[in-house]
């Protein structure tokens, strides 16, 4: 049962290996952190850190070698694939760095998408106020062919909203488009942390989208290596310019 007081997404002892023996690889080694409810933090490390992973397992994708993994006080680990799948449908929302729209659905149809997967009817108004929040009014009969990457990637956003979920995690969400555009998916981002109370996860490796979070975690050679809260760009610039210095000593 979910508890009021509960982190919307926590993370306890989380590791992830990949392969056996000699050869396999931790991706994520003990990894402990809860992010509170209407927060928006980044996540952000050298290439190999574990980041991808981390967001994986977050969200159910992945499952993780040892540890859990707790949506809203619900732990997502002990659930089966059917159920994970559930709660992910429900309570967390996704958005891809490739955006991955529906080729031949429309802007509208790929928004309620979540919905029809959940066995939800979808609501024509409330897809059509997403559309209108991300900007994209007038675009919701367009088939992805037709928008530009912005474009797609405010659809993603909205469909990653549908649902109503608890945690929202976002894989690189800027990493494909142009600084304006990318300003205004992270202004849609801000919001629905600032607006809905959502609480939005989100994997970069840009200092400038960072800055847009309330705090920023980082994470190298799958360990939490430290957390800066309030960040400005110089800031994380700074930070993540000298990677070698959070790694724990203890892992050294």
């Amino acid at each position: 049962m979910t508890t009021t007081d509960a982190p919307a997404l926590e993370m306890r002892g989380l590791t992830k290996t990949y392969g056996s023996g000699p050869t396999a690889v931790a991706a994520l080694r003990g990894v402990d952190v809860a992010f509170p409810p209407g927060t928006f933090t980044a996540v952000m490390g050298p290439s190999g850190s574990g980041k991808s992973t981390f967001l994986a397992c977050a969200a159910g994708l992945d499952r993780p070698t040892g540890g859990q993994v707790l949506v809203e006080g619900v732990d997502l680990t002990a659930r089966d694939e059917v159920g994970r799948t559930m709660l992910r449908r429900e309570r967390i929302g996704f958005v891809f760095q490739d955006f991955s729209l529906v080729p031949y659905l429309t802007a509208a149809q790929n928004v309620e998408l979540p919905l029809r997967l959940a066995g939800r009817r979808a609501d024509a108004r409330q897809v059509a106020a997403l559309l209108a929040q991300v900007g994209l009014a007038d675009r919701a009969e367009h088939l992805p062919s037709a928008l530009s990457g912005g474009q797609q990637q405010r659809v993603a956003v909205a469909r990653a909203l549908v649902t109503e979920p608890g945690v929202v995690l976002a894989d690189e969400p800027t990493g494909a488009l142009d600084t304006s555009t990318a300003r205004s998916v992270l202004r849609l981002l801000r919001a629905a942390v600032d607006t809905l109370g959502r609480t939005v996860v989100m994997v970069t490796h840009d200092p400038v989208a960072a800055a847009c979070a309330d705090a920023v975690v980082f994470l190298v050679d799958g360990r939490l290596a430290g957390r800066l809260d309030a960040p400005t760009p110089e800031a994380v610039a700074a930070r993540t310019a000298r990677l070698e210095d959070l790694v724990p000593a203890a892992a050294r």
